[in-house]
């Protein structure tokens, strides 16, 4: 076995030990059982990043094929029924699995100081780890079937993460993501056992192959429109998007920055490697659809955020502005627009990731989420309000911090693919930039500004950083900060990957 091999191995079993390891230990060692949950996770994230030094970024040289995996397994899984077991990661994958390893250590980090339940930490820890083993898989999977194991994997551990340890509402919001992560399972289930049965292989590398295997024009659309509603329910991509809210807004803190950082990231990923790889053409037809709910999904949720008076909640419902520039980008079927796409990905989770922990950071303070009590911050918690200002601006878009790159362009992206349909979704998309910021420009005023509520005039403090906030928040804010300046950490591996795909459409 080669060593990528190894290490992709690596990547699902250090995470799945580690998951083992902690819910195994008793309840009196829960503490040790936590820190032992931490460091797996943190050699599963060393393990990421030691694919690093023979990553092909930026080489030039355009693979033959839209995967080209630096490493790969391919075994027999289920040969009577012709299933493997087939793993590969590239450069649209990388970075993705990268900020996965990530977001799980610093959360496992972050439940060594701070756990809703105490002595059940141990137990949260596990959970997270088993979400990272799905997660990971996900985008680790070259075989169809195999991806629909690890995508159903992350179902009942985020189930769990939210009824157990959630808020006073938490059952609800949990029985919510449920039914709707099953719905898309259904479409899912379906629309693989739709290419399987068609092209009599349920490997990825052959499926985005043109040239080895083919659908027929109408049996792509069907297979096509299967695949990208039961992705659009797990991104959530408007109008599916009503079981996120409740789902952040009762979960944990760090419930909420995996399911924001990442998991919401396995519906995007998978329409783009799977959707529109599997079925070209028919994306192509079902492109300028896919662009008005983008559009869609940009406005609405723009406007949505303006009337909210809940601060979890309105983070919450930006991730549907922001997963509507994703989608925009994957729309266009352009390599500026899946460019676009992949950093946005990328972007969202780092910046997504360091707003709900320090929302959860306001509340476990405050008491209180609700912005009408939660007033004059700055006075009484100056450098919380600093990190949310901070988290904010980036969110918003503004220049040189990572938020700016996958919304630029992925507006860019539609005013290239040209016409009157893509220029007019062009300029929406920028409008509803401009919503972003009015409406985190109005939630700093509400929070941070003016005369310091009861709420956070109690503070004092307990206004300051603690120890398991500045180790799992530092990261982040340097990472935002990095991917701002440095875009290429994120494009340089994927732009090989991306200009093959997007050559294969153009076929």
């Amino acid at each position: 076995m080669s060593a990528g091999q190894t290490l992709l191995l690596a990547l699902l079993i250090v995470p799945a030990i580690g998951a083992l390891f902690a819910a195994g230990m008793p309840a009196r060692l829960d503490r040790a059982a936590r820190i032992g949950g931490t460091a797996f996770a943190a050699a599963a994230f060393g393990v990421a990043l030691a694919f690093l030094p023979g990553a092909p970024a930026g080489t030039g040289a355009r693979p033959a094929a839209a995967i080209a995996p630096w490493a790969e397994i391919d075994v027999p899984w289920a040969p009577d029924l012709s299933l493997r077991f087939h793993l590969g990661v590239d450069g649209i994958s990388y970075p993705l699995v990268v900020l996965t390893a990530a977001l799980t250590m610093l959360c496992c980090a972050y439940c060594l100081w701070r756990v809703p339940d105490p002595g059940r930490g141990r137990l949260l820890v596990a959970l997270l780890l088993v979400l990272e083993v799905g997660i990971i898989g996900v985008f680790l999977a070259l075989d169809l079937v195999l991806f629909f194991v690890f995508f159903e994997v992350v179902l009942l551990p985020m189930y769990a993460v939210i009824a157990v340890w959630g808020g006073d509402d938490r059952r609800r919001a949990a029985r919510k993501f449920v039914l709707y992560t099953l719905l898309g399972s259904v479409l899912l289930l379906v629309g693989v056992f739709t290419v399987v049965s068609a092209t009599g292989t349920a490997d990825l590398v052959a499926l985005t192959d043109p040239a080895t295997r083919q659908m027929s024009g109408g049996l792509q659309l069907f297979a096509f429109v299967l695949l990208a509603a039961a992705f659009a329910v797990k991104s959530p991509l408007w109008p599916l998007h009503t079981w996120l809210p409740a789902a952040h807004t009762e979960a944990p803190t760090v419930g909420s920055v995996v399911l924001a950082g990442v998991l919401l990231k396995m519906g995007t990923y998978g329409l783009l490697r799977v959707a529109v790889g599997v079925a070209p053409d028919a994306a192509a037809r079902s492109a300028p659809v896919l662009g008005i709910l983008a559009t869609a999904a940009i406005i609405v949720g723009g406007l949505v955020c303006l009337a909210q008076t809940e601060l979890k909640r309105l983070i919450a419902y930006s991730s549907v502005g922001h997963m509507g520039f994703v989608l925009l980008g994957v729309a266009t079927l352009t390599t500026t627009g899946f460019q676009a796409a992949l950093i946005g990905n990328i972007a969202h989770g780092i910046v997504t990731g360091l707003l709900f922990f320090v929302a959860g950071g306001i509340k476990n303070r405050a008491h209180t989420g609700d912005l009408a009590r939660l007033g004059g911050l700055r006075e009484t918690a100056p450098a919380l309000s600093g990190v949310l200002a901070f988290a904010a601006i980036a969110s918003l878009g503004l220049p040189g911090l990572a938020g700016f790159w996958g919304e630029a362009f992925a507006v860019v992206a539609a005013f290239e693919r040209g016409g009157p349909l893509w220029t007019t979704l062009g300029v929406l998309a920028a409008a509803g930039a401009a919503l972003a910021a009015a409406y985190f420009l109005r939630l700093l005023r509400r929070v941070t500004h003016g005369a310091a509520t009861p709420a956070v005039s109690a503070l004092t403090t307990a206004g300051r950083l603690r120890p398991g906030e500045l180790v799992a928040w530092s990261p982040l804010i340097a990472l935002t900060l990095a991917v701002g300046v440095v875009p290429a950490l994120v494009l340089g591996y994927s732009a090989d990957p991306v200009a093959a795909l997007a050559e294969v459409i153009a076929r």
